[in-house]
């Protein structure tokens, strides 16, 4: 009898996936524990393993399409098994919506994010040629997503070593695509390879005018530009900014700097402070640490504040938990292990869901204020320009002080103005004032 294959619930707060690739066509066989197919979901891409074996009898769904989860998107049976037309819909299998499966699934997400070889991230096909060949992947550059290496990219490696042209193969592609004779090149990268520069440099020096192109939105800018788009039309923002003296915290971060090395071989840094001050007033006023499902808000024992990390070609935000009752040294640690697993792509879902609050640092850019966007169902977001000194009056001379803007974004809906402009006040007297943090 066949056997469905559903789009799987990996967290809780999952309702749908983004289907990113099948592994696998109509007719091939499969195997228990063989990658079939890669999603998108809750920022994070999870390959997902085959739990039957046989053979790929149907495939509903394609590449970028959006399934809710236990939707059937294909079948695994025997040859010649009929199976519908189109999906059935929800799954009937004994798997559906289980907790177990759902911690199990999250707990193969971090076990397969922990193991150093998978970080060169390859098709199964790729991954047998390469082995067939006795070829180290981490030399390929993919032209999959997220630089994932196919199958293509290795038999293009291949052919070109034959014939005595060292190039990559991302430079490679880009060449027949210009039209650019690669055999009057000189390559700029190891040995004398051809790298994408040296292809982007040659096709500039030969065009005469600007030209367009047009490239499809990847899998996370899908999801980054839907969640903003909901939360800009569905939520009433209001955006409180004030300007903060920081002279006092940067005293601190510099007496703390060493101490905070010396514990973890890390540096503390501004985010570090603001997270933990976040979650000292967060504490005090506890009305700003809820969330809104339908016609309920939701209010949070725990402060769980969200850090929005940049990453190649999108925006991702791990969480670091129960920020309130966490000494600055954890902060630091966790904080940087995030950053560092966000930046490799390998966090799992438990890093990227939770968070009750978010911060938006811009601050090691121009920028001095900014309106940031609600990351929902959190009601507010704190938008962090950079810090730079002016001059101010303080008990009326006129002194150059270290100042910083900040922007409190709001969900009116949860909270008025009077309460946020009270919980902002708090976060900067917090901040003018910050060795009670240490307290």
């Amino acid at each position: 009898m066949a056997k469905e294959i559903f789009m799987p619930k990996l967290s809780s707060t999952m309702s749908v996936g983004t289907l990113i690739q099948w592994f696998k066509e109509e007719g091939d066989p499969v195997e228990i524990g063989e990658p079939l197919f890669e999603i998108l979901t809750d920022k994070i891409e999870i390959e997902v393993e085959a739990y039957e074996e046989g053979i790929l009898l149907k495939k509903y769904f394609k590449q970028d399409d959006e399934v809710p989860v236990n939707q059937v998107i294909g079948y695994i049976g025997e040859a010649d098994e009929q199976v519908p037309d189109s999906s059935p819909g929800q799954s009937v299998s004994e798997h559906n919506e289980s907790d177990e499966e759902i911690e199990q699934s999250q707990s193969v997400a971090a076990e397969q994010s922990s193991k150093p070889e998978e970080k060169v991230r390859a098709t199964p096909a790729a991954r047998r040629i390469a082995k067939e060949n006795d070829m180290n992947l981490s030399i390929i550059q993919g032209s999959g997503p997220n630089g994932r290496i196919q199958q293509q990219d290795l038999l293009d490696y291949l052919n070109l070593d034959a014939e005595q042209v060292k190039i990559t193969p991302l430079a490679n592609k880009m060449a027949k695509e210009h039209e650019i004779d690669i055999s009057t090149l000189k390559g700029t990268g190891s040995n004398g390879k051809i790298t994408k520069q040296d292809i982007m440099l040659t096709s500039a020096e030969s065009q005469t005018a600007v030209t367009s192109t047009r490239r499809k939105m990847s899998g996370i800018r899908k999801v980054i530009s839907k969640r903003m788009l909901h939360s800009v039309q569905s939520v009433p923002h209001v955006t409180l900014t004030s300007e903060i003296d920081m002279t006092n915290i940067k005293e601190l971060r510099q007496s703390l700097l060493p101490i905070i090395e010396k514990q973890t071989d890390l540096r503390i840094t501004y985010t570090d402070i603001l997270v933990k001050a976040l979650g000292s007033a967060m504490t005090r006023h506890p009305q700003m640490n809820v969330s809104i499902d339908g016609d309920e808000i939701i209010q949070h024992s725990s402060v769980n504040i969200g850090v929005a990390v940049a990453i190649e070609d999108g925006l991702i935000v791990p969480v670091i938990h129960d920020a309130a009752h966490k000494g600055l040294a954890e902060i630091v640690k966790q904080s940087k292990q995030l950053g560092k697993l966000a930046r490799s792509n390998q966090l799992t879902s438990e890093n990227l869901t939770g968070a009750t609050f978010t911060i938006s640092n811009l601050g090691m850019y121009a920028i001095d204020a900014f309106t940031p966007i609600i990351n929902l169902p959190e009601i507010a977001i704190l938008g962090v320009g950079r810090i730079h000194e002016k001059p101010i009056v303080v008990d009326g001379s006129i002194e150059v002080r270290s100042m910083m803007a900040v922007s409190l974004s709001f969900d009116h809906r949860a909270i008025d103005g009077a309460p946020a402009a009270a919980f902002l006040t708090e976060l900067k007297q917090i901040l003018e004032n910050p060795y009670e943090l240490l307290v």
